[in-house]
């Protein structure tokens, strides 16, 4: 009976197995041995660490891409965290209509990163622009040109992610969080003369320390590998000021048909998100309390 239930197992798992070993481990295997050649779809050449070595010394929009990158990390990821964890923590205080609140928030995260990039194109436009409409009509000076700017472009596209982002999953994983406090801690530190700043403080955030480190981690690699919204609303411009490094290994594989390039690109790209992953990882017995861990 054992072995039958083990078959049926194996058997109703089959169709995911063979899709992940096919359309997943398959490419992941090629686009590692892909990563040693010269491939432009028709003839591999072999060149060894050729491309790696291209890449740090002899591609100009390499560096300059992965800088573009974190810096748009350092804009999205503080901003987005502290905004969905605000937003969770409203909503959990039980304010009236709160259900409508949580749904109205959540609805934006449903929109496709398509149809969002279209719509804030059209609501920062520089001429017919609501955004800039409104900056003119309430400070009457004119609004900046958002996407069309190199010192504007990144902040736009930071703004396009806060608005579809900050009612997400995250915010739905902090509010679990924040429900799963005991309320007895709350009690002993408000007998204690802890306000609500400082029950937020002193029991809140040590005791949601692993949500905020969880939504901290996929907040950076998603970050990291922002890719949609600057395709579709500048393209990598202004002046390559949206070129990230998703970006970079887009245009080399399926502009330009390098594909053994665009392969270590992605390589080095894995590396570097494991890199800043396993930081994370180090870092976090200074600030992440997990209750009933013995030290």
């Amino acid at each position: 009976m054992r072995r039958r239930e083990a078959l049926y197992g194996v058997l109703f798992a089959l169709p995911y197995l063979l899709g992940l070993v096919l359309w997943t481990g398959g490419p992941v295997i090629a686009s590692a041995v892909l990563s040693f050649f010269s491939y432009d779809m028709i003839t591999p050449r072999f060149l060894g660490f050729g491309n790696y070595i291209f890449a740090f010394t002899a591609d100009d929009l390499f560096w300059s891409s992965l800088g573009r990158s974190f810096y748009f990390v350092l804009l999205s990821v503080p901003t987005g965290v502290f905004g969905s964890l605000l937003l969770a923590w409203l909503l959990d205080q039980k304010i009236g209509g709160f259900k409508l609140l949580r749904a109205l928030f959540y609805v934006p995260s449903l929109t496709p990163v398509v149809a969002v990039a279209v719509l804030w194109s059209w609501l920062l436009h520089p001429q017919i622009g609501p955004v800039n409409l409104a900056i003119r009509a309430l400070f009457h000076v004119p609004g900046p040109n958002w996407l069309g700017h190199p010192d504007w472009a990144v902040p736009s596209l930071v703004i396009m992610g806060l608005w579809a982002g900050l009612g997400s999953n995250r915010m739905l994983i902090f509010l679990a969080g924040l429900q799963g406090v005991p309320t007895e801690l709350y009690e002993a530190a408000q007998i204690d003369g802890a306000g609500t700043w400082g029950r937020f403080t002193h029991v809140t955030l040590p005791m949601i320390s692993p949500t905020i480190f969880f939504n901290l981690i996929l907040a950076i690699i998603g970050a990291l590998q922002v890719f949609a919204s600057a395709y579709v609303a500048t393209g990598g411009g202004p002046a390559h000021a949206t070129w990230f490094f998703s970006l970079h290994i887009y245009q080399n594989a399926f502009k330009y048909f390098r594909m053994g390039y665009a392969s270590a690109l992605a390589w080095l790209f894995l590396l570097v998100i494991l890199f800043f992953t396993w930081i994370q990882f180090q870092m976090q017995g200074r600030w992440v309390y997990y209750a009933g861990e013995v030290k």
